[in-house]
């Protein structure tokens, strides 16, 4: 599996904003925690259906999302 195969966007879940493979888990979240401090590991043990690999594909799509140009204003 590519690591963004992980990602997933259903029009019906979670108001169609990316997931962990199909999951109601949003990415939002996953980075949120990570955000806040919470360590792989503590992530990992908080959400067992959560694999390492999801994690990693997380930070790759949030990466991907911002590298993107942003015009400025005159």
């Amino acid at each position: 599996m590519k690591p963004l195969d992980r990602i997933t966007v259903e029009p019906g879940k979670c108001g169609g904003r990316p997931c962990i493979r199909g999951t109601r888990f949003r990415v939002m979240d996953l980075l949120a925690l990570l955000a806040a401090g919470a360590s792989h590991e503590e992530i990992l043990r908080d959400y067992a259906f959560l694999e390492p690999e999801d994690i990693q594909a997380a930070l790759l799509y949030s990466a991907r999302q911002a590298d993107h140009v942003v015009l400025a204003g005159a």
